[in-house]
């Protein structure tokens, strides 16, 4: 599988600037899964040192193409289940020229957008035009390029479903969505022949076939802030849908990785307050 999205700069609680974006959370999946597969992401050249651990960490799994500037967000945590988010600064654009760059040579592409503008319509015609099959996080439809305070709304372009194989939606992009309850009319509205709904600690719908089925998550963590847990999910639940797995054990194992590494967080935190 392939994985494409901008790094982001990520500034949490205050704390350094850190590696943000699905890139930088996407290789823990792969690892996981053991699937062949790689990760491009776009960056400003002037902003790639901050991502230089992750690169060594990679290896040849992630790849860097230069952009004119890098996404950046400040995540400030109410506690561990809320949080405020800012927009600082929004990030490049793919077009067919990045798509060509990239050059995924893998069936599944998952597409992890930051804000609504990282991958136009254009860009998901030019992967579904290759063959591609495209997973798409759903935070692509909902939330407003535009600095400051994040936005969500409902003002996507509905062209973008037409490409895509899975869309992937938390529970609050999903009553956005919707402009409501999320349900079988909604999911059959949207026409993606597979819609994963995901409700943190409370497990994951499964929309496809004009049905739904609710999967448990694997177990709750709770006590521990979770960014990057929905980029984690989505890539392993792509990789494993590439390894030839069906949808209802991807999102298994998906849940199982994200409840692994969130208890990873929980025990590193409570060694620093020891």
């Amino acid at each position: 599988m392939t994985v494409l999205g901008n790094l982001a700069i990520d500034r949490i609680d205050g704390a350094p600037e850190s590696p943000g974006g699905c890139a930088s959370f996407a290789g823990v999946a792969l690892e996981a899964a053991e699937v062949p597969g790689r990760i491009v992401a776009m960056a400003a050249e002037r902003d790639h040192a901050l991502f230089d651990p992750l690169s060594a960490r990679l290896g040849p799994l992630l790849r860097i193409l230069p952009a004119d500037r890098t996404s950046s967000f400040r995540l400030d945590y109410v506690d561990v289940d809320h949080r405020q988010m800012f927009v600082d600064a929004i990030g490049p654009v793919w077009g067919e020229p990045e798509i060509a760059a990239a050059d995924p040579d893998t069936t599944w592409v998952h597409l992890a957008p930051l804000l609504r503008t990282d991958f136009p319509a254009a860009a998901l015609a030019a992967l579904d035009a290759r063959g591609h099959r495209v997973v798409y996080d759903g935070q692509g439809l909902v939330r407003a390029d535009r600095t400051g305070p994040l936005v969500l709304d409902r003002h996507f372009n509905p062209e973008l479903l037409t490409h895509i194989s899975v869309l992937k939606l938390a529970e609050d992009e999903a009553v956005i969505v919707a402009d409501g309850e999320f349900d079988e009319s909604t999911a059959a509205r949207l026409g993606v022949p597979e819609i994963l709904v995901t409700f943190g600690s409370e497990g994951c719908d499964i929309y496809a076939a004009g049905s739904v089925t609710r999967v448990p998550a694997a177990w709750r963590v709770e006590g521990v802030q979770t960014t990057g847990a929905g980029d984690m999910f989505t890539a392993c639940f792509t990789a494993n849908r590439a390894a030839g797995g069906s949808t209802r054990d991807a999102v298994v194992r998906a849940s199982e990785l994200v409840a692994r590494e969130l208890d990873k967080r929980l025990h590193i935190g409570t060694a620093d307050r020891v």
